[in-house]
């Protein structure tokens, strides 16, 4: 009941597109309650590219009905559509269906690859490299597994790069009290907004081959590139561009999701993994384990069939898809600059480029005296920051401490997703308290 000095929350923390007010992309949601209620697929309300597809994934299900358990990897039709999807991706790399897992998310396909990858006990006990900051998915995994977390930092100086060194000295001080077998990848960046160059790519792989480990490249932002100059570089891509050498025997694991790019279907819980070089008699247990869980979200699969499968050239939906696509990414695009620059005009607060991906990771200036009280309150700087400004502005930012960061530095995550209206008024209102709170705590 007591009054607040501002008339709504606004969530900016968490990558959420359409509780944030993105409109859904029709075809997608066309397809999907064609799948869900085939009754629709007499009526002339709806394209017939969305009634073709619709009826192809019904085809798949057992009864034509959605409500029916899937084979535990998924649909075999949409795992089809997902391995010519990354083919054409990757320019006529070849995909097998047989090594596409439909998952709950992208989630679900990480958990699911560590499960199988984490064994051993004592110094023995495998380990999982992960970038900090990372996705907090990871640590939290590591730790349910009971795996040994093994952080790598990115390069703040140099826009959040991956520097192999860096790769090789947390590698070297981890085989101490674990045996390191797993590199993980986020590219692009959650929640540093970071794009991997080919260059950086083909480094990574090479010491994954060199030192025999596992990657796993989680690429659910690969539609989110924003930059001049970036580009999104599929890891799968590179290995067999890299020559047989390295494509026949790098263990790499990728994901994607319905949840991010243009798409933001976060509540469908569809996605993918491709995984490969998996030794067979590992394949059977990897399957074994995915049984367990069933299937997949049947309405998920479909979701993520029309994400690799949308309208062509040609077809009557196109012209809609194609709009509707490029307005979303372009608007993130704006979005993405007007953070970062509307961030560097504030003192004490600093941004690296928003290459990709959904958010801004500022860095913040917290005086000393803050740091003080922050102690005293039993709390990381950056969360007293964090709750200080939830409480004075109603906007919630995640503080850095969350994802990891470097000793002595602060930031906080915070989505770019808000219209751009909304963005703008945020941004004001999170420099006026920046400048109220360096100037209380100075």
């Amino acid at each position: 009941g007591i009054k607040k000095p501002f008339t709504e929350v606004i969530k900016a923390n968490i990558g959420d597109a359409h509780a944030m007010g993105q409109r859904p992309i029709t075809f997608l949601r066309q397809v999907v309650a064609l799948c869900t209620y085939p009754n629709l697929l007499d009526s002339p309300s709806f394209p017939e590219d969305a009634k073709k597809r619709a009826r192809r994934i019904l085809q798949g299900c057992g009864g034509n009905s959605l409500g029916a358990y899937t084979a535990s990897q998924g649909i075999n039709c949409i795992r089809e559509d997902v391995a010519s999807y990354i083919e054409r991706r990757d320019g006529g790399v070849p995909a097998d269906p047989d090594n596409i897992y439909l998952t709950t998310g992208a989630s679900d396909g990480i958990t699911s690859i560590l499960k199988i990858l984490v064994s051993g006990g004592g110094k023995s006990r495998t380990g999982v490299m992960i970038p900090i900051p990372q996705y907090p998915l990871y640590s939290a995994v590591i730790s349910e597994l009971d795996a040994i977390q093994v952080n790598y930092y990115l390069d703040e100086e140099n826009c959040w790069s991956l520097d192999v060194n860096e790769l090789r000295r947390s590698l070297n001080e981890a085989k101490a009290y674990c045996n390191p077998k797993v590199l993980c990848i986020i590219n692009p960046g959650n929640p540093t907004g970071q794009v991997q160059s080919r260059k950086c790519i083909e480094d990574v792989i090479h010491f994954a081959w060199e030192e025999k480990l596992f990657l796993l490249a989680d690429e659910v932002y690969q539609d989110n590139v924003y930059s001049e100059g970036c580009q999104f570089h599929s890891f799968k891509k590179v290995l067999y561009e890299m020559g047989p050498e390295y494509s026949n025997n790098v263990e790499l694991a990728s994901f994607h999701s319905t949840s991010k790019g243009y798409m933001g279907e976060c509540g469908y819980r569809g996605g993918y993994m491709e995984v490969l070089n998996l030794h067979p008699d590992i394949k059977g247990q990897l399957v074994k384990l995915l049984s367990v869980r069933l299937c997949p979200p049947v309405s998920g699969q479909a979701a993520m069939d029309i994400v690799v499968n949308p309208p062509v050239p040609g077809e009557e939906s196109y012209s809609q898809f194609i709009k509707e696509k490029e307005s979303v990414l372009n608007n993130l695009a704006k979005k993405a600059k007007l953070a970062e620059d509307m961030f560097n005009k504030v003192p004490g607060v600093h941004c690296n480029p928003l290459q990709g991906a959904l958010y801004a990771f500022p860095r913040i200036f917290i005086p000393s005296k803050a740091i003080e009280e922050a102690k005293a309150h039993k709390m990381a700087p950056d969360m007293f920051y964090c709750m200080k400004l939830l409480e004075e502005t109603g906007i919630c930012v995640v503080p850095g401490s969350g994802f990891g960061q470097r000793e002595g530095t602060y930031h906080f995550r915070m989505t770019i997703l808000p219209q751009i209206d909304k963005l703008k008024i945020l941004m004001e209102k999170m420099k006026d308290f920046h400048i109220k709170f360096l100037e209380k705590y100075a």
